[in-house]
């Protein structure tokens, strides 16, 4: 009878465990039209590129640092880079051409309404930022201050697509259209 109350309790343990574990990896949606957003990306690319004096440096640090991101850091990696592109890369582009201006505007926009989407996540606890997330947001920043600041941003504006394709692979995205 013990053994058996015993065995009751363990499996009662591993399923409330389970279920708390199973929370913690629950992607949060995001409700965007990613495929405007590329659009609008792929747009403006060549003209952003083109702006670009350093070919060999990369700001989003490799792509592989990218995918190493444990299924956790997620979502942190994710609010933090759409954080960085808000507060500091659409803020320090200087774009004299309208066209071009409206698009990165397009693009800010929607970044600004799937941050809120993913600050919701973390009020909720969905949405954890361990160390690996904050080092891999802080190497960005490094790299990103190692620029000058109008080249920084021409220089992050330009990898965008990789932080996209990052996106489309790592989270649930729902289409808002």
């Amino acid at each position: 009878m013990k053994l058996q109350s015993v065995s009751l309790w363990l499996l009662g343990i591993i399923l409330i465990l389970c279920s708390v574990d199973s929370r913690s990896f629950r992607r949060c949606l995001i409700s965007t039209d990613m495929h405007h957003i590329e659009e609008s990306f792929q747009e403006i690319k060549k003209a952003i590129q083109a702006k670009d004096t350093f070919p060999n440096v990369t700001v989003l640090s490799t792509l592989e640092t990218l995918q190493s991101i444990k299924p956790l850091d997620v979502c942190c990696v994710t609010k933090n880079l759409l954080a960085f592109y808000v507060d500091r890369v659409f803020k320090d582009h200087q774009e004299p051409h309208p066209k071009i201006l409206r698009k990165i505007s397009s693009i800010a926009n929607s970044f600004l309404y799937m941050q809120k989407t993913l600050q919701q996540c973390q009020e909720q606890r969905q949405c954890h930022c361990g160390q690996e997330a904050t080092n891999v947001t802080r190497v960005i920043h490094d790299n990103y201050d190692q620029l000058e600041v109008r080249s920084a941003a021409i220089k992050s504006l330009g990898e965008l697509d990789v932080f996209l394709a990052w996106i489309d692979k790592n989270h649930e995205v729902t289409s808002s259209a």
